[in-house]
């Protein structure tokens, strides 16, 4: 029995062993929740579903709905209970969340996956609670408040460490440190806007998600991996890897997202001829078709004229330019501003794209384990989207910002 605890406390475990660690707290987890959810189920078929009032306010997402949320502040009620007369402080359970948070950072980078995940859910049960405990005793005050948000972050960030540190010779490294971005933006930008006086709560990736996924997917991970992969040392988690890519990628673009509502409710309202969708297509249609253009005339240059193809390249440039500037004047913007002045305006954002896109796939050549492909096509989305396509609407075809328009708003002298 002491044998067995010691390599249990050292992580020198057998497969089976390693099964148990990680399934043992689940099959308790799961008696409890899926019982919870069942007489859960039978209770709302009587009475209904017993609104949690904070939820309400705070609101869903679309990975974990009303139902499930109203769900497990039901299913908690027992445990929430017994804090509550136990006569903890809230701030008390912050603390604790928050070290249980971080040792379960440093189990991850040490491999004990299926420590680490139970700690990280612990830790996220017990931030559920410490607000809840301070509003229902009138506790609640801003010192708290902070205390509890700068823990989460370390919390957050411990976790997300202890995994970049386990995966440092791995490509999941990459995802890693982007969910690590993610999982910061994502709070900042909604202190940010409630600091600027908008609300921005929106986005499918919060931090209860970001528990769920990531703590479920580490602490069960070491069970596939114990009967698929039961003599790798270094075993991948695939479980806590897809947990873990999902958070990334849900993360950042809810932090995207947040951010781009937060700049246009803060942005001078513009007069739009058509909706921003209408916009993005047409400018795509404009880049495709400006392509083809390009295309063709090369290949009529090289192949029937016999022109050398760096000429013929020069020369199928020029007419996509002119085509792409042509079908965003008329169609995109309907623009009736002075054409040689745009047209210089265009030159310049064009030659800028050219020189960005240039460099950004230089800067990936130089990590040779990133697919060339990949590296082209993420450096193009950026650049269009956070260069070409702004400066196109704002500065290039925007009548609204010429010289001579903003001569024509000036007051005259008398």
């Amino acid at each position: 029995m002491l044998e067995n605890l010691m390599a249990w406390l050292s992580g020198n475990l057998s497969p089976s062993a390693r099964i148990w660690t990680a399934l043992a707290p689940a099959i308790l987890a799961c008696a409890y929740f899926l019982g919870g959810l069942l007489l859960f189920c039978i209770r709302c078929a009587f009475k209904g579903i017993p609104r949690d009032e904070e939820t309400l306010k705070r609101g869903s997402t679309v990975l974990v709905g009303f139902f499930l949320r109203h769900y497990f502040f039901w299913v908690i009620q027992p445990l929430w209970t017994v804090i509550l007369r136990s006569g903890l402080p809230a701030n008390a359970l912050s603390m604790l969340s928050g070290l249980l948070g971080i040792s379960a950072g440093v189990a991850l980078a040490a491999g004990r996956f299926a420590l680490g995940g139970w700690l990280f859910l612990a830790a996220g049960i017990l931030d559920v609670m410490d607000g809840r405990i301070a509003r229902t005793r009138k506790e609640a005050n801003p010192a708290g408040a902070a205390l509890d948000s700068v823990l989460d972050r370390y919390v957050d960030s411990a976790m997300l460490m202890g995994l970049a540190w386990y995966y440092r010779d791995t490509w999941v490294l990459l995802p890693a440190l982007m969910a690590l971005l993610g999982s910061s933006l994502v709070p900042y930008v909604r202190a940010k806007g409630e600091g600027l006086g908008v609300s921005v709560r929106d986005g499918a990736m919060q931090r209860l998600e970001r528990v769920l996924f990531l703590g479920v997917g580490t602490a069960l991970s070491p069970i596939l991996e114990a009967i698929f992969w039961p003599e790798e040392k270094h075993p991948m988690h695939w479980l806590a890897v897809v947990g873990l890519v999902f958070v990334s990628i849900m993360s950042n673009y809810t932090a995207i997202t947040r951010f781009r509502n937060l700049v246009k409710a803060l942005a001078p309202k513009r007069q739009e001829a058509r909706s921003e969708k209408a916009i993005y297509g047409l400018n795509a249609v404009a880049g495709a078709v400006a392509t083809a253009a390009d295309f063709a005339l090369v290949l009529v240059l090289v192949e029937w004229l016999s022109v050398l193809p760096a000429w013929a390249t020069v020369v199928g440039s020029v007419l996509g330019a002119v085509v792409n500037y042509s079908i965003n004047r008329v169609l995109t913007f309907k623009s009736t501003a002075a054409v040689s002045r745009q047209l210089a305006r265009y030159a310049v954002v064009s030659g800028t794209s050219a020189l960005l896109n240039a460099g950004g796939v230089a800067l990936f050549t130089l990590h040779p384990q990133l697919p060339y492909a990949l590296g082209w096509w993420l450096v193009r989305g950026v650049v269009y989207f956070a260069w070409n396509l702004p400066l196109q609407r704002d500065y290039v075809f925007n009548d609204n910002a010429s010289p001579d328009a903003l001569l024509e708003q000036r007051p005259h002298a008398a």
